[in-house]
C-alpha cells in the first residue's frame, strides 16, 4: 500500500511510525508533515483544507489510502472530495464530522441514541447569557460550539470566569454550550468505526491543563498514558455497548454513517460512563501512547475501516505493559508560543515531532506551541514514566516547559471511580 497521511503534528508522526511498521505499507507520504516526519516519509507542501489540492496530491502519488489526521479538513469535507475521486480514505464525511464540529449536533445524536451525557443548553444571544448561567453551577462548564483546537472549554467554580469565556465566544460569532458538570475521572476511548461495526483501541487518559496538578488554562493536551490501571477491564466493553455503538447506529439511521476514528471523551461516574465530548479523529497526545502498544498492523486496520471491511479484521493485538506521552511545549504556550529556537536531542528514539521545522541551515527548530511528544514504554506505568522523563532530559529547547506529573496520580493510586 502507498499511504498518504494528512497533518503536521505529533499524532501524524505516531501514525506514520505505526504505518512504517506494517509490512503491507510500501510507500509513505505526509502533507505537510514536520521536521521529524521527513525521516520516515516524504513530506509534501499542500493546503490540507483544500479538497481539490489533497485529491491532486493523492492522485499524483497514486495513493492507495489517505489517512486524515486533523479535524479541520474533515469538517470541511476533504474526505468527501477524496472519496468522490475514488480514493480509499480514513476519516468521516463532513456531515459525520459534525459529531465534533458542532456540540449541538452531537447532543442531538446522543439524545436520540439514549446516550448519557451532561444536561446542556445552547446560548446564541448575549441577552440570554446571564439567565442561562443562573441555571448552572456551582461548577460551570462553558464550551465554544465550534472547533477550538482543544482550548474552547472552560471548567470553573467562578461564575465571572465562566461568563467572560461565554461572552468572548459569542462576540466572535460562535454560539456557546453550557453544560452540567460531570464528576468522575475522564477517559479517552478511540474506536475504529465502519457504519455499525465498532472496534475499540486501548483506553487512555489525557492531561489537558498546562501545569502540574491540573493548574492553569486548558491546552490541546500536555500528556497521556495507557492503559488505565484504575479502570475495570469490563468498562471498555460497557463504553462500546452503551455509548459508541448506539451513536454509530444513530448516525447510520440518519443516513450519515461514520467511517474512521470516533473518539469518545467520557467521565466515569458512579453510574457508569457519561459523554463529555466526541471527536471525529485520533486524539493528540493520546494517539502517541496508544499506538506505541499496538501489535497488529496499523495500515491493515485503517484500510479495513476505509474500505468498509472492518468487520472482517482479525481482533487487534496489544503489547503488554504501559506507554506514557509527555508533551514538550514552547515558551508561553498555550498563549502565542515563541518559535524559531534550535532544538537538540529531537532525533532520539521515542521523540515524536509536532511543532517543528528546519531553518535555512537545516537545523531543527520550534515552529508551534506543542513542539515534541516524548513517548516512554515499559512493563508497567512506573517504568514507562521513567523512560519518558529520561528521554526528555536529553532534549534542549530554550524556554520550553512540560508537566512532570503525567500518569502520576494513577501510579500512586489516587484515581478511583
Amino acid at each position: 500500500m502507498r499511504v498518504l497521511v494528512i497533518g503536521s503534528g505529533g499524532r501524524e508522526h505516531a501514525l506514520l511510525i505505526g504505518l512504517k511498521n506494517d509490512p503491507s505499507v510500501t510507500d509513505l507520504h505526509v502533507a505537510p508533515g514536520n521536521a521529524g516526519t521527513s525521516a520516515i516519509a516524504t513530506n509534501h507542501a499542500v493546503d490540507v483544507v483544500s479538497g481539490e489540492a489533497v485529491v491532486a496530491l493523492a492522485q499524483k502519488l497514486d495513493a492507495d489510502l489517505v489517512v486524515i489526521g486533523p479535524e479541520v479538513p474533515l469538517v470541511l469535507g476533504v474526505a468527501d472530495a477524496l472519496r468522490e475521486a475514488g480514493i480509499a480514505t480514513f476519516g468521516p464525511s463532513a456531515r459525520a464530522a459534525q459529531i465534533e464540529g458542532s456540540k449541538a449536533f452531537a447532543k442531538d445524536v446522543m439524545a436520540a441514541a439514549g446516550v448519557k451525557t451532561a444536561h446542556a443548553e445552547i446560548v446564541d444571544n448575549p441577552a440570554h447569557l446571564d439567565a442561562a448561567l443562573d441555571r448552572f453551577g456551582p461548577t460551570w462548564v462553558v464550551k465554544d460550539d465550534g472547533l477550538a483546537a482543544g482550548k474552547g472549554v472552560v471548567v470553573t467554580p467562578d461564575r465571572d470566569v465562566a461568563r467572560d469565556h461565554a461572552a468572548e465566544c459569542l462576540e466572535s460569532g460562535h454560539p456557546v454550550l453550557l453544560e452540567s458538570f460531570l464528576d468522575g475521572p475522564e477517559v479517552s476511548l478511540f474506536c475504529l468505526v465502519d457504519g455499525e461495526t465498532v472496534v475499540p483501541l486501548l483506553p487512555a487518559q489525557d492531561h489537558k491543563r498546562v501545569g502540574d496538578n491540573d493548574a492553569g488554562p486548558n491546552t490541546g493536551g500536555m500528556g497521556a498514558y495507557t492503559p488505565l490501571p484504575w479502570l475495570p477491564a469490563e468498562m471498555t466493553e460497557r463504553i462500546v455497548d452503551e455509548v459508541v455503538k448506539p451513536v454509530a447506529a444513530e448516525m447510520v439511521k440518519r443516513g450519515i454513517p461514520f467511517s474512521g476514528l470516533l473518539y469518545a471523551g467520557l467521565a466515569i461516574g458512579k453510574d457508569g460512563p457519561a459523554v463529555v465530548e466526541f471527536n471525529c479523529r485520533f486524539g493528540d497526545p493520546e494517539t502517541q501512547a496508544v499506538l506505541a502498544l499496538l501489535k497488529s498492523p496499523l495500515g491493515a486496520a485503517l484500510n479495513a475501516t476505509a474500505t468498509g471491511t472492518l468487520a472482517d479484521l482479525p481482533p487487534l493485538e496489544w503489547r503488554d505493559g504501559a506507554a506514557v506521552t509527555v508533551v514538550v511545549a514552547a515558551e508561553n504556550y498555550p498563549g502565542k508560543p515563541r518559535t524559531g529556537d534550535i532544538i537538540t536531542g529531537a532525533d532520539a528514539e521515542g521523540v515524536l515531532h509536532a511543532g517543528t521545522a528546519r531553518n535555512a541551515d537545516g537545523a531543527i527548530v520550534s515552529a508551534g506551541g506543542r513542539v515534541l511528544a516524548v513517548v516512554g514504554t515499559g512493563a508497567d506505568l512506573a517504568e514507562a514514566r521513567t523512560q519518558a522523563y529520561a528521554r526528555i532530559e536529553k532534549i534542549k529547547l530554550p524556554g520550553s516547559h512540560f508537566r512532570t506529573d503525567i500518569g502520576r496520580n494513577a501510579l500512586e493510586g489516587r484515581i478511583s471511580i
